[in-house]
């Protein structure tokens, strides 16, 4: 196997398999190389602590939160769902935004301030104050997931973005495995400390360890290819480097808005599937947050089965579970050049997972449900090829990119916002026989859509080939997928027919012609 370009495979050492800069000229090795120190760790570190911050709130509430703050009913999936609503109010704005404002400057202070409110639920006395302080914490953190798989989109051509995507949301699993241990020790050696109970000591320290790594962002954290400037971290030649790559895969640069850019958003297929893809995936495993339930279930007035401790660290399985299927996840996609493979797997899995969930009987062949509530994470690892596959195919309109990627998490948030209330209530946790129904259901359509998606970029590439087949001496690199409006453009470019010998070759639209790169 090989890469192709301009009608031609290359071949491709084993190497470049295991990591795909191993294979690339020096100096874009060395570009490479700083940009995923500087990019991924920033990135990685960052989501690993938004994600501790989410799965916080469930620990805290079954280690004390409830009984202390008198928590009854559904109150845990309302504080959810007041996060949900700042997360999905938030998004499209900042990822607009992030287009004109540096992300090394925005994306950084609005950690700073996430940190903050953080620290102040610590403080809550009650159930209202957590909802209102937890709504400003999710409006703070939408903007920075969309905004960073934007940034990632921006810099990496295709087989090299599913992985980076993947490493990045691999935090995400990381999180809540750290968030089980770390509650434990709360727990055990903080609670009682200072007068604070060991809940609330979980989010102060939350809260200290992402303030240094926000610092850390405003010197490390790289803007976009056209806006970058020379620094410790990149040369100017390095820079360069960057921009070519992405023209080269006609991935390009901010544009100005217009009425017309603003009515393209809407006018192509792609909003309207890799966005319900997206919505189905996120909302595909709330199957993963029963365990939880199911251990503490065990617990009876006078009879404990399961300790605090014993409940937050033996679902982390699941965790690691997603950690591993992920990566897996990424090398695949990238190594095949294909993001649906591994959907058609995890989603088959994860509807079989639901099922056997909702038909076996709760407290019978313990071991076989616990197998299976480790399952629950197969699906979890699809986020980053999502949303690595809509920067591909949207990545000839830079603002559109941005705005799909951000629909895709928002619409997808916006629909978490009420669904697991609905299918996934606490009150039926841990049996929730319909939500296990409802993910099997949810998982088989994301299938669905994802087939769709591949459908309808497979028509555009045929349609791109049989461009390039009627314009001789075409340059285009199979790397560049034409969407519609490029096609248009294409067939209004003037091709000259029968030129004479003195007027040279036939003049013909080139790489350059139709992705011209953006100045620094």
């Amino acid at each position: 196997m090989g890469r192709r370009t301009g009608g031609t495979v290359q071949s491709r050492p084993w190497t470049s398999y295991i990591w795909d800069t191993w294979d690339k000229p020096e100096p874009e090795r060395r570009f490479l190389f700083k940009l995923d120190a500087c990019l991924l760790t920033y990135a990685a570190l960052s989501y690993f602590s938004k994600y501790l911050d989410q799965q916080n709130i469930t620990n805290a509430y079954v280690s004390g939160m409830q009984e202390d703050l008198g928590l009854h009913g559904n109150q845990l999936n309302y504080i959810t769902t007041a996060w949900t609503c700042g997360y999905v109010l938030g998004q499209i704005p900042s990822n607009m935004l992030i287009t004109r404002i540096r992300p090394s400057i925005w994306i950084p202070t609005m950690e700073v301030i996430w940190s903050l409110l953080t620290m102040v639920l610590a403080s809550a006395k009650n159930f209202e104050t957590l909802v209102a302080v937890r709504f400003l914490v999710g409006l703070a953190e939408s903007t920075f997931y969309p905004a960073i798989q934007y940034v990632i989109g921006s810099w990496y051509k295709g087989d090299e973005l599913g992985k980076r995507a993947c490493i990045f949301h691999t935090a995400s699993a990381l999180g809540p495995m750290f968030s089980g241990f770390l509650q434990t020790g709360a727990y055990n050696g903080l609670n009682g400390v200072h007068g604070l109970a060991g809940w609330k000591w979980l989010f102060i320290i939350d809260g200290i360890i992402t303030i240094p790594i926000a610092l850390l962002g405003y010197l490390i954290m790289p803007d976009l290819p056209s806006n970058t400037k020379p620094s410790i971290f990149y040369t100017q030649e390095q820079i360069e480097i960057g921009q070519r790559r992405m023209a080269e895969i006609g991935r390009k640069p901010p544009a100005p808005f217009t009425r017309k850019k603003i009515f393209g958003f809407f006018t192509t297929w792609h909003i309207y599937t890799l966005v319900p893809l997206y919505i189905l995936f996120n909302n595909g495993s709330g199957t993963m947050n029963s365990m939880i339930f199911w251990l503490k279930s065990f617990n009876t007035p006078g009879h404990q089965v399961y300790t605090v401790g014993q409940i937050n660290t033996y679902p982390l399985g699941i965790q690691a579970v997603q950690v591993v299927t992920t990566l897996i996840y990424a090398w695949w996609s990238d190594i095949v050049r294909a993001r649906w493979p591994p959907m058609l797997f995890a989603g088959t899995w994860s509807m079989i997972t639901a099922i056997v969930l909702a038909s076996t009987p709760l407290y019978t062949h313990i071991s076989r449900r616990w197998v299976f509530y480790y399952f629950t994470g197969c699906q979890g690892g699809l986020s980053g090829l999502i949303l690595a596959w809509a920067n591909e195919l949207t990545g000839h309109d830079n603002e559109k990119r941005s705005f799909v990627v951000a629909s895709c998490n928002m619409f997808a948030y916006v629909m978490q916002a009420w669904l697991p209330i609905v299918i996934f209530p606490q009150v039926e946790q841990p049996r929730v026989f319909k939500g296990n129904v409802a993910s099997a259901c949810i998982n088989f359509a994301m299938m669905c859509f994802a087939m769709a998606t591949f459908y309808l970029s497979r028509r555009d590439q045929r349609r791109a080939s049989k461009l390039r087949a009627s314009t001789p001496g075409s340059d285009v690199s199979d790397d560049i997928i034409l969407e519609d409006e490029l096609d248009l453009d294409l067939k209004k470019t003037p091709i000259v027919a029968s030129p004479t010998i003195a007027d040279g070759p036939p003049k013909v639209p080139t790489l350059e012609h139709r992705h011209p790169t953006h100045a620094a």
